[in-house]
């Protein structure tokens, strides 16, 4: 009974899990902001050239 009751502790203590839901949460809203930035500056971009094309 002892041996599950230390097994258990070191379960609760280990944050090793916890650490890689961070970190992949973090790569996740990176991913997101990149994709949105990317986006909007393609859209702006092609603005910009549309102009540019309609003023020559």
């Amino acid at each position: 009974m002892k041996a599950i009751v230390n097994q258990a502790k070191r379960f609760i203590r280990d944050e090793e899990g916890a650490t890689m839901v961070e970190y992949g949460l973090m790569v996740a809203l990176i991913a997101i902001v990149c994709i949105t930035a990317v986006k909007l500056i393609g859209t702006n971009l092609n603005d910009v050239f549309s102009d540019i094309a309609v003023d020559v």
